[in-house]
């Protein structure tokens, strides 16, 4: 007799590509999946056998916050603006971190770039110029604020960035689909500028205490601004330790912050190897859990839509020899 999952990921409706497909049937024999797990599971696979449907009025301005430090904002903007680029979507992400930016690392485009959206304001270059556009997908640019190691003049704040995002939308070569903000952490000046130009917000947080509470805190700061279509990705899942109630669930997390789930991204060592190359993760072959999640999650922010976080239940432990003494 066939399983509920096996015969929902025989469905029509869905059509996965091999290695994805025995990944998720590898997970069968060792966990068991309620009902409605295994739809979720199904709905949010991407379905191959169409292109996303875009939602909302374009140039969509999409910023990546958190408020800490190190829970994945930049690897969320590199893996989800590189999968909106292989949709087929014009995607430019900013790099808006000014002291400290990463975005061209994890990219593999550090060397490329020349131009910063500070010569462009002060006149020493194009628009185009400033944008690096990637050759392994060239619907995706990138634009950084400034050099590492140079100061920011004392003019350029919030009004600067929505005047190079208005710039964007009005080029010559015709608006992008989605223009992607690397929010520096924290809350000062830096958070104030990134989110300036955004209508939309991903926040990016861990299911630690530490992150949940800085989430929280620039929830309140985002709706403060005026964004309210705010989605929530969690990075860095560890289901091992939630089952032993030393992390807590995805459901505690939607619990605690009240925003509706784009994503969750289980704990990946690839996550590290790509960085350390310029690889992000959507672009690996065969593709990693960490990368269907982000591609998933990118499918998801393209329609609007959200994923709803379900319970896995732990297969019963077998019982062994010491089992009749209590051990």
């Amino acid at each position: 007799m066939a399983s509920p999952l096996s015969h929902a990921l025989s469905s029509s409706q869905y059509i996965l590509p091999p290695r994805a497909l025995l990944r998720l049937q590898a997970l069968a024999p060792r966990r068991r999946l309620r009902p409605q797990a295994t739809a979720a599971a199904v709905s949010a696979a991407i379905q191959w056998n169409r292109k996303p449907q875009l939602a909302g009025e374009t140039p969509r301005v999409v910023v990546v916050t958190s408020g800490k430090g190190g829970v994945g904002k930049t690897t969320t903007t590199a893996n989800v603006g590189l999968s909106l680029a292989r949709f087929g979507f014009a995607v430019v992400a900013v790099d808006a971190d000014a002291g400290l930016r990463n975005l061209d690392l994890l990219l593999g485009l550090e060397n490329r770039v020349n131009y910063t959206a500070i010569e462009v304001l002060n006149g020493d270059c194009r628009l185009d110029q400033a944008l690096v556009r990637d050759r392994r997908c060239p619907s995706l640019e990138l634009l950084c604020i400034s050099k590492p190691r140079s100061k920011l003049p004392l003019g350029f704040g919030a009004k600067a960035l929505t005047w190079v995002v208005d710039a964007l939308r009005s080029r010559p070569s015709g608006s992008p689909h989605f223009i992607l903000i690397d929010c520096p952490a924290g809350i000062d000046a830096g958070f104030i500028t990134a989110i300036a130009p955004a209508n939309e917000a991903v926040l990016v947080t861990t299911p630690d205490i530490t992150a949940l509470r800085d989430a929280d805190r620039v929830t309140g700061l985002l709706e403060c601004d005026g964004i309210r279509d705010i989605k929530m990705m969690v990075n860095r899942v560890r289901t091992d330790l939630m089952r032993g109630d030393d992390m807590m669930s995805v459901l505690d997390v939607q619990e605690m912050l009240g925003l509706a789930l784009l994503g969750v991204i289980p704990e990946d060592s690839e996550v590290i190897k790509s960085t350390n190359r310029g690889y992000p993760l959507v672009l690996n072959k065969p593709p990693t859990i960490a990368g269907l999640a982000f591609e998933q999650a990118a499918w998801r922010l393209v329609e609007q839509d959200t994923m709803t976080a379900v319970m896995v239940e732990e297969a019963p432990r077998k019982k062994g020899f010491f089992s009749f003494f209590g051990g």
